[in-house]
């Protein structure tokens, strides 16, 4: 008997619900896809849980309904919140939004948030049914990686570049004089473009199904994205980041299809066509759509690109919705700036500054970046450029304007100076005019230097990090025809698929600078004039001084015309003023032409400047030419097909400001060590025909030997003593010595 019960077999007492059991049975996962758990929360005392409470529900309410009942539950252990909390929300896309959106949040200065789904953690997390005793796992072992800048040790610090024609796609090392030496060439290597990260680490190849980067010294695929009918990526300043755009929307295979687990997409990322990718994981960080509101759908638009646009250090990207509002998002976590937009009624346009910078004279880096935007006369208001701090949202400078037709902001490369270009109608209203508004940055109060043109600019250009400029002006408008997305200057986005009015008639150019000998009141004074030209775009060196006014992609006879200028030539001034009054001695090095001229790019050290003419740009003789900053050309190659070449970009100098004012003053030192070089190459150039002659001198030298040899043999045996004295020993010494006698180029007819 046992608690008053008395049984013959206790087998009968038993009830068997194993049918029961297998018909109501729950997978493990079932039901609990809605919960999310959130790691790095602050640990809070009991008095403090109410507050935190109420901020993350309300933080994390934002992207759905969280369960009243239950749904939000902080675990506690000795009156302390543990860290973490487990959240349940209605359905289980507004769990799976809650992961993409808040992931790698940070919450405040010391704590960021670490969100994932409860059945990503309860999946990977060791369960009951596994052993008890603890097993470690194979140890793998290290492979060591090919570094992704170990082009920077090349000796001679040659640069290299992309040639891309026909189907095959090449990367070479550079060489002055001589023909490319090739790195690797791979057929099919991309079925649309090619381009260089921005600090070029990776080598980009763009296919149907997405985008591969490929680095280190094989060029082997590091990442790859996938993102089906890519036509546009570009990345941030500092390569954390990319962004691409199809003109498909994202669409995901059936729920029971297997290639359901290998896309890195949601359900909520569906009818998207923008993917803001993290680059060291190759994962989606988040999803936008392209199409914005706009008041007259029936009007086929054309994406505007990039659609976003980048702070200096890559922790923000904007965009805005023309009229209406610019929205900030912060990396990581992709959340917008203090979670709300920035409403601008009637704002076109903005441009982040490419440095940080504050209002004062010192530059100090813990200034906030500077965004500047601008809105046209709108309800009786007059149109306005506004510049304003990030992330505080603080406006530290407006200018009105009126009679505006279109403004356009050209950041100096230091955020030294903000441009900006203001097209203005004239009285009648049948012509406009420009005026350039020039925002002293670095000086108290941001005071503003006004330049006046009679005509409209066309094209204008900062030289880096310095404070002259070149403006190209007309007062005749024609939109240039450019080549497919892609084309263009060849980098990632570059295409502009809706063209500034560029000129294809007579054109003026002008160069400026900065008055020194009045330091901060100084103006920005006109050097030269150039009228009656033909030119259309501008090139600077990335180091600044060297110039290239170029004739590109017209029609015109001077289509492909090359003006080769020297802000700083160290020869006799020809400018009516002195160098305390403006830094500069303009001077014409050379000129040159290239006829259908496409392209134009300078080499990331500003030695060396790529032209060329692609099939993209409608060319029909394409190829590309090699010139030196002076305008002396180098090389020239006609290939058939061709249609891109890239020089591969450098990142910023590890040189201390001290070891750079270092090798700015002993230059002539350095310069010779680089002239012996280029002699040496040159007197190398016919290496082929001396290695050939040498190789015949070898010859004669070993058949000598052996003849040598054998006679001395027949002399032993003929008893003859043909021993000398050491003092009598003649020494002979040859030498090869080339000579050019006669030169001459000829032109060959076709």
């Amino acid at each position: 008997m046992e608690n008053g019960y008395t049984s013959d077999s206790e087998e009968e007492l038993v009830i068997d619900y194993s049918d029961l059991e297998q018909k109501y049975a729950v997978s493990a996962e079932e039901g609990l896809d809605t919960f999310i758990v959130i790691d790095g929360a602050p640990v809070v005392t009991e008095k403090k849980v109410e507050a935190l409470t109420k901020i993350l529900k309300k933080l994390f309410g934002e992207v759905g309904r969280i369960r009243e009942d239950g749904g939000f539950y902080m675990p506690m252990e000795d009156g302390k919140s543990k860290g973490y909390i487990f959240v349940e929300y209605e359905t289980p896309e507004q769990a799976a939004a809650a992961v993409r959106t808040f992931n790698n949040r940070r919450l405040d200065q010391k704590h960021t948030l670490l969100v994932n789904k409860f059945t990503d953690v309860q999946r990977y997390a060791m369960t009951s049914s596994e052993a008890d005793t603890f097993e470690a796992p194979e140890e793998v072992p290290y492979v060591e990686q090919e570094h992704l800048r170990s082009w920077l040790k090349e000796p001679s610090s040659r640069d290299q570049f992309i040639l891309y024609r026909g189907e095959d796609v090449g990367v070479y090392w550079n060489r002055k004089l001589e023909n490319p030496d090739v790195i690797v060439n791979r057929p099919k290597w991309t079925e649309t473009y090619v381009t260089w990260s921005p600090l070029g680490t990776f080598m980009c190849s763009v296919h149907r199904q997405g985008v591969q980067l490929w680095g280190g010294e094989s060029f082997s695929r590091k990442v790859r994205f996938a993102h089906p009918g890519i036509q546009l990526i570009d990345f941030s300043p500092n390569e954390n980041y990319m962004v691409t755009w199809s003109p498909e929307p994202i669409m995901l295979p059936p729920e029971d299809s297997p290639a359901r687990a290998s896309v890195p997409f949601t359900s909520a990322d569906e009818g998207k066509q923008i993917v803001v990718w993290n680059v060291k994981t190759g994962l989606p960080m988040r999803t936008f759509s392209s199409a914005l509101p706009d008041p007259d759908p029936t009007i086929p638009k054309k994406i505007n690109w990039p659609a976003f646009k980048w702070s200096s250090d890559d922790k923000y990207l904007a965009r805005v919705i023309p009229g209406q509002q610019i929205f900030i998002y912060e990396t990581p976590g992709m959340g917008l700036l203090d979670k709300k937009s920035i409403k601008i009624d009637g704002v076109v346009d903005f441009e982040f500054s490419p440095a940080k910078l504050s209002t004062g004279k010192k530059k100090n880096g813990n200034d906030e970046h500077m965004l500047s935007f601008w809105t046209p006369e709108v309800n009786n208001q007059s149109a306005r450029v506004t510049v304003m701090k990030v992330p505080s949202k603080e406006i530290v400078r407006t200018r009105n304007l009126f009679n505006v037709a279109d403004c356009r902001m050209h950041w100096q490369s230091e955020g030294d100076f903000l441009c900006v270009k203001v097209v203005r109608y004239t009285k009648t209203k049948k012509s406009t005019f420009t005026n350039l508004e020039f925002f002293r940055m670095r000086e108290k109060n941001i005071p503003i230097e006004l330049v006046e043109l009679k005509e409209t600019v066309v094209n204008f250009a900062w030289e880096p990090k310095g404070d002259r400029l070149v403006i190209i002006s007309t007062g005749d408008l024609t939109p240039v025809a450019t080549g497919p997305a892609g084309a263009g200057a060849g980098r990632a986005g570059a295409a502009v698929l809706a063209p500034a009015p560029q000129s294809t008639g007579e054109t003026t150019v002008s160069f400026y600078g900065l008055e020194r000998s009045k330091g901060v009141n100084g103006l920005f004074r006109q050097i030269r004039t150039l009228e009656k030209k033909n030119s259309n775009s501008l090139f600077w060196s990335p180091g600044g001084r060297f110039v290239v006014v170029a004739s590109v992609g017209t029609s015109t006879s001077t289509n492909g015309s090359l003006e080769f200028w020297d802000f700083d030539f160290e020869g006799e001034r020809k400018e009516g003023f002195s160098v305390e009054d403006v830094p500069a001695n303009l001077q014409l090095m050379a000129t040159g032409n290239h006829y259908q001229l496409t392209d134009v790019e300078w080499d990331p050290t500003g030695r060396y400047v790529a032209t060329s003419s692609s099939i993209w740009g409608r060319a029909s003789e394409t190829g590309y030419r090699i010139w030196d900053l002076k305008g002396a050309l180098l090389r020239e190659d006609s290939m058939d097909r061709f249609k891109q070449f890239l020089w591969r970009p450098r990142p910023p100098s590890l040189l201390t400001e001290e070891q750079k004012r270092h090798t700015r003053k002993n230059l002539r030192d350095f310069a010779k060590k680089f002239e012996q070089e280029d002699m040496l190459e040159e007197t190398m150039a016919n290496r082929e025909l001396v290695e050939h002659l040498l190789r015949l001198f070898d010859e004669w030298y070993a058949w000598r030997e052996t003849v040598e040899e054998g006679l001395a043999e027949e002399k032993a045996a003929l008893g003859i003593d043909d021993s000398v004295k050491k003092e009598e020993r003649e020494e002979i010494i040859e030498e090869l010595v080339e000579e050019v006698i006669f030169e001459k180029e000829e032109e060959l007819e076709d």
